[in-house]
């Protein structure tokens, strides 16, 4: 018999040799903070909180459209859609446009001159992001120069310069960054010489000319005046990260462009052009991960607002960093699978010692038939797990963009899972029956997960449909119309016909999303067609159709 103070001894020993082998894995991952780090880190906290920033936004749009709604004359509908033009223009090029065209009309309505060259300038500028040059090249020629006001001059030369830009990385032609500078020289000469753009065009002319020594003084200098969440912060920063690129400085490449991002984000601008960068920049230093989630962002960002010249960008960039992302995956996996082979060998060894050191044991017996209780409760869980995917799969027509949101929210959960497990394991190690039963009977974890669920579905929802609340009370009759209190995205009722506008039509799905009774979503439905403005027939059919124009 071995006496319990000996059992001890072994097991300190196993341990300690575990604590060695630990140790030396992960000894090489200390290294010295670089001054760029800190920005790095910003950086990924922001993104984090990209939703939120994206959240504010919409928020802000929305308010924008509740006063246009409300406004009466051309002249303040013609201000709130410039408003709205405004918010658009970085953030979903196709809603620039159709506010810029509605403006257009306005013009015309009004015969104002001014107006009408306004107008013209800026869906010129949009066309020209948005690839459609022709179009946009037809409506610059045909702006009458001498017509233009001195401030719409600057516009004019601006537009001219940035439809080049674009052209000329559309096509990879040096003729058209050459007659983007011309324009870039003319826009300086209309501009005040002492203004803050007369100096940043300036500065980029020199960084373009290879004058790096003048436009890096000039860049900083333009740096420190402007505070976030400045918009023209974001540009000066990201022409210092290619600056730096020319004189091969990587450091303060990712350091400039990492702020530029950061801006970028925080003022959820969609055509930037900082993701792009960092993502070549971390490639050639090899650091795949970074490099493939930022060409990640870049494309997304790039689809989404649908700015062509930089969707063609990535696209030629994407499948580099992708396969490279994919080979260092492969070969994670590989020494994945040798570290897995060598634990599951010392699993072996310490579970014959373990059978050996604890058969005489009274409680193995009752702990083997707890774990295995514990096991078939995993397994029922997964069970549901998989229940709930197959009946996930008939959303998925849910936009691509949006499936990075739920992998993060997926890989959360299972960390959740895993850090449930490792408690698990430990109270059973420390004999916490009483505990472990009380949380395993406890609710609040899945109440606390129902609730994120729910939340993620309304943000995510309201940003595929923002308007989707008030079309819904439009169908409504006025004194029937649906408010919600100030915290609340969706209420129970349009969740509910939230799922319909999404194609789950059947009752008992519903019910089994939203964690209802058949009855309730039953009963939730009928009280709200009874508030129908015109026929209850035809109201889930408008409820698919909400969404679909365009405003």
């Amino acid at each position: 018999m071995i006496s319990k103070l000996e059992l001890k001894k072994i097991c300190y020993s196993f341990i300690y040799f575990l604590a060695l082998v630990a140790s030396s894995s992960f000894a090489q991952a200390a290294v010295d903070i670089s001054p760029k780090d800190s920005v790095e880190r910003e950086l990924q906290k922001v993104l984090g909180r990209k939703i939120e920033f994206e959240k504010e936004k919409l928020m802000k749009i929305f308010e924008i459209k509740q006063h246009l709604k409300l406004s009466q004359s051309p002249t303040d509908r013609y201000n709130f859609q410039e408003k709205l033009y405004n918010e658009f223009k970085t953030y979903q090029i196709d809603s620039a446009i159709y506010y810029v065209n509605e403006n257009k009309k306005l013009a015309q309505q009004l015969n104002d001159n001014l107006k009408k060259n306004e107008v013209d300038i800026q869906l010129a500028g949009l066309y020209s992001s948005a690839g459609r040059f022709i179009e946009s090249n037809e409506i610059l020629k045909g702006i009458p120069r001498q017509s233009l006001s001195s401030e719409q001059e600057a516009d004019y030369y601006r537009a001219f310069s940035d439809f080049y830009s674009h052209y000329g990385q559309s096509t990879n032609h040096y003729n058209y960054f050459s007659l983007s500078e011309v324009y870039r020289d003319s826009l300086l000469h209309v501009l005040p010489s002492d203004s803050r753009e007369h100096r940043l065009s300036s500065a980029t002319r020199a960084l373009f000319g290879n004058n790096f020594d003048k436009a890096e003084s000039e860049l900083l200098q333009l740096l420190s005046e402007y505070k976030e969440p400045h918009h023209e912060r974001a540009v000066i920063a990201y022409l210092l990260g290619l600056l730096y690129k020319n004189k091969d400085d990587q450091e303060k490449q990712i350091y400039y462009l990492s702020l530029s991002a950061i801006t970028d984000v925080k003022n959820t601008v969609k055509d930037n052009a900082s993701m792009q960068s960092l993502a070549l920049v971390y490639f050639e230093r090899n650091e795949i991960d970074k490099a493939y989630q930022f060409i990640q962002e870049a494309m997304e960002d790039a689809l989404f607002c649908n700015v062509r010249f930089r969707t063609i960008e990535n696209s030629s960039f994407y499948p580099i960093i992708n396969s490279a992302f994919q080979e260092k995956e492969e070969a994670n996996k590989n020494q994945l699978k040798n570290f897995l082979y060598t634990i599951s060998l010392m699993s072996i060894l310490l579970l014959v010692a373990l059978i050996i050191l604890f058969m005489q044991m009274k409680r193995l017996k009752k702990t083997r038939k707890d774990l295995k209780n514990l096991n078939d409760e995993l397994q029922g869980l997964n069970a549901q797990l998989l229940k709930v995917n197959q009946d996930l799969q008939e959303s998925n027509h849910i936009k691509e963009e949006y499936m990075a949101q739920f992998f993060e929210l997926c890989s959360a959960y299972i960390d959740k899972l895993d850090n449930t497990r490792k408690g698990i394991l430990k109270k059973i190690s420390n004999k916490q029956f009483d505990e472990l039963s009380k949380e395993l009977k406890s609710q609040d974890f899945i109440k606390t997960e129902l609730d994120d669920l729910y939340h993620n579905f309304d943000v995510i929802f309201l940003n595929l449909y923002p308007t989707f609340i008030q079309e819904f009370n439009k169908l409504l009759k006025p004194e029937e119309q649906l408010t919600l209190k100030h915290d609340e995205l969706l209420n129970s009722e349009l969740r509910i016909f939230a799922l319909i506008r999404l194609g789950i039509s059947d009752s008992t799905k519903i019910a089994r999303f939203l964690r209802y009774s058949l009855r309730t979503v039953y009963n939730y439905r009928v009280k709200v067609r009874n508030k129908v403005l015109g026929t209850k027939e035809d109201f889930d059919e408008q409820i698919k159709e909400i969404g679909n124009l365009k405003y």
